[in-house]
């Protein structure tokens, strides 16, 4: 993407990698959010106009860095309007400034967020380096109650499922791994 002007449309496989994310999630996001409008031309291939790539930043930083819900997005692209989200895609604030999310309407959407210090550090555990799964909920514990995603009984206990699930199914992945390397050598 470094040859390319500002202006230039992208391929759904720039885009996903300029995101840092797989192209089925730009595909289900389309599903998702009616304000994702790619070009499509022969043979199905998506084109992303700049300000398409703006709105997909806006929505990975809500989604991934701010903890938003895909319904809560919705609400936000229903009540600030796509906008309001490509600026926040291009760097803008998402709460307080001068932007929409100032207005009385946006006070309950983007809540305030405590930033973690710089100085916090989160608590060592013998399997962080071993196991991304436990980085993360390090750092989520270690941030302020108000900074934490807010998720429900039923989906925090889904989602530890699924996380026990996924450790298992690497440990299943390292053992395979380990007794094809013995009988190989």
């Amino acid at each position: 993407m470094d040859n390319k002007s500002a202006d230039a449309f992208r391929t759904i496989s720039e885009v996903a990698e300029d995101l840092d994310i797989p192209q089925h999630v730009l595909r289900f996001w389309e599903t998702r959010f009616s304000q994702i409008k790619p070009l499509k031309r022969g043979g199905g291939r998506r084109y992303y106009r700049p300000d398409d790539v703006a709105l997909l930043k806006g929505i990975r930083r809500l989604l991934y860095g701010e903890g938003y819900t895909i319904k809560g997005l919705q609400r936000i692209l229903k009540e600030q309007g796509p906008r309001y989200v490509q600026a926040i895609g291009r760097g803008g604030e998402i709460a307080g400034g001068n932007g929409p999310a100032s207005s009385p309407a946006a006070a309950h959407i983007a809540p305030s967020r405590v930033e973690p210090t710089p100085t916090a550090q989160p608590a060592q555990h013998p399997h962080i380096a071993a196991e991304p799964g436990f980085a993360a909920k390090a750092l989520l514990s270690s941030l302020p109650r108000s900074a934490q995603p807010l998720v429900g009984a039923d989906d925090l206990a889904f989602l530890k499922a699924t996380l026990s699930e996924l450790i298992e199914c690497r440990r299943l992945l390292h053992s395979a791994l380990a007794t094809t390397a013995t009988e190989d050598a």
